[in-house]
């Protein structure tokens, strides 16, 4: 069970904003930015923690400037992007980092000092959008905060104005406009972004990674958790307030993922030679796609915006794009169906018909469609992979600091070309920066 600790100011406003609305990062300034939706007053502002932040814009920043100083890189202890994909963040063992990804830069740091000349730990980052309110949690051998502690933080203002408290540590955490989900091992709570009111909790099998996936449409509130079962999820329609549980695999769950309108959900599972594509709404399987027939773990899954390609990363090395036969709802949603079924048709292996006179001869290796597009890292790194918001590319970031911009071909597929590459744990020079896009 958590427990709430505010200020006993009036609540939060709601954050229920159209995407036209989202604001921008705002530097740590003496007044209040205009983000009401979002914030507290400043009067209401509360502060539980004493430490002292180290704030770096890079907007201020030049090749001499302390942002590029010579010095020790700190440990990575978790990346994630945000709800667009236009930017990442990477929690580290003193503070965090906030990234965008088109073009390249990092937006600016918060380094802490955990008292006594110890740096001060992030475990886990989330972003809202591209606005000041981000949820932190401790994390590394010197925690900022603890780690069962959910801190909601005001960039703006440099301070945690609310925070939960759990019993057991925070796994994961998933933010929307209107709804904050929170992740234990075995249960997830779910609480109004408006008042931090406690409006649902789930219990799950045991879920060391956390994983948990939610829609981000306003009008489709989708939940997508594991079930009680192993290799079973469960789908929570909130809007709908109905239930489905899908059976995906016969081993344990390692990754899943959702549409923003969380109409399919992705599946791997943690033998991961297969990654199967379901509607939400009733369970079925619309296709399977094969990534190898050795072992992997698969570290992350990521539809497009249309749900034309589905990328996967894993530990060997690869990533995978693949071409989906399926289509989410959106604007595009006609085009893009026309537009895979024709690449398809270009790849006789694509189609369920290839091997349709020998099914039940030859093995479900053969009957599983193939990548479209594949690029190699390094084998063994942890990579997380989203779609760009350039047409036909990839954006991959590593846990050795390395971020790349990748480009596919949508008709021939085969190896991606490499746009750019940068270490962004290692500052670089405006020249050097120019060179690794070229």
């Amino acid at each position: 069970m958590a427990t709430l600790s505010t200020s006993s100011s009036p609540p939060l406003p709601s954050p229920n904003l159209d995407s036209n609305s989202i604001p921008s990062f705002h530097s740590a300034q003496s007044h209040t930015p205009n983000l009401d939706s979002f914030m507290l007053r400043q009067s209401t502002l509360h502060h539980s923690h004493n430490h002292s932040i180290s704030h770096r814009d890079s907007n201020d920043a030049s090749p001499d400037s302390p942002v590029n100083a010579m010095t020790t890189p700190p440990s990575l202890l978790q990346l994630s992007f945000n709800q667009d994909q236009a930017c990442f963040a990477a929690a580290t063992d003193n503070g965090f980092r906030v990234y965008d990804c088109d073009p390249f830069r990092e937006h600016f740091r918060r380094e802490f000092d955990g008292g006594g000349g110890t740096a001060g730990g992030i475990g886990h980052v989330a972003m809202l959008f591209r606005c000041n309110i981000l949820a932190l949690v401790g994390g590394g051998p010197r925690p900022q905060f603890p780690p069962n502690k959910l801190m909601i933080w005001d960039d703006s203002e440099g301070k945690c104005f609310g925070e939960l408290t759990f019993r057991a540590p925070v796994r994961r955490v998933r933010l929307r406009r209107d709804r904050i989900f929170v992740v234990l091992e075995q249960k997830i709570f779910v609480y109004n972004f408006k008042n931090l009111q406690l409006l649902h909790q789930i219990e799950t099998v045991a879920n060391p990674k956390g994983l948990c996936e939610v829609s981000q449409s306003a009008d489709s509130l989708v939940l997508a958790c594991p079930a009680l079962h192993k290799g079973q999820i469960r789908i929570e329609h909130f809007t709908r307030q109905t239930t489905k549980f899908i059976s995906a695999h016969d081993s344990g769950i390692a990754c899943f993922t959702l549409t923003l309108d969380g109409q399919l959900l992705a599946t791997a599972s943690t033998k991961g030679t297969l990654i199967r594509i379901f509607e939400t709404d009733n369970g079925t399987l619309l296709q399977e796609v094969r990534r190898g027939a050795n072992v992997a773990e698969i570290y992350s899954l990521a539809f497009s915006s249309t749900a034309e390609w589905l990328a996967v990363s894993s530990d060997k090395g690869t990533v995978h794009v693949f071409c989906l036969k399926v289509n989410s709802s959106g604007p595009d949603h006609d085009k893009s169906r026309i537009k895979s079924d024709s690449v398809a048709a270009l790849r006789p292996s694509s189609s369920p018909l290839s091997f349709k006179y020998l099914k039940g001869v030859l093995p479900k290796y053969f009957n599983s469609e193939r990548s479209f597009a594949q690029f190699h890292l390094q084998e063994g790194c942890r990579y997380i992979v989203v779609f760009g918001h350039q047409k036909n590319t990839v954006i991959i970031v590593g846990m050795d600091g390395s971020f790349y911009r990748c480009q596919f071909d949508p008709v021939r597929g085969g190896e991606m070309t490499q746009l750019e590459c940068h270490n962004f744990l290692k500052p670089e020079t405006a020249s050097e920066m120019q060179a690794s896009s070229q």
